[in-house]
């Protein structure tokens, strides 16, 4: 006989997880289901199913930056376009 269930042990803050289950419950869904929605999704991309990036700091001036480090961002910025 398979198992119907598992569980998962994980700490987080109080804050996020009442701000979460508020919106989940909102939107009729427990937590238990949108962990595994999520671990679903996992499987099926086979990745993460979103972005995990380290947010890049850039200068707010961008006189500050030489003309090769401007070129390097705008280039950057075009490689992260979705082209149709």
């Amino acid at each position: 006989m398979t198992q119907k269930s598992a569980n998962i042990y994980a700490g987080i803050e109080p804050d996020v997880k009442k701000e979460a289950e508020d919106i989940l419950s909102s939107l009729g869904i427990s937590p238990s289901c949108a962990i595994s929605m999520f671990y679903k999704q996992i499987i099926l991309r086979k990745r993460i199913p979103f972005d995990v990036v380290l947010q890049q700091t850039v200068p707010s001036d961008i006189s500050a930056m030489s003309e090769t480090e401007l070129s390097a961002e705008l280039e950057k910025g075009v490689a992260t376009i979705e082209w149709e």
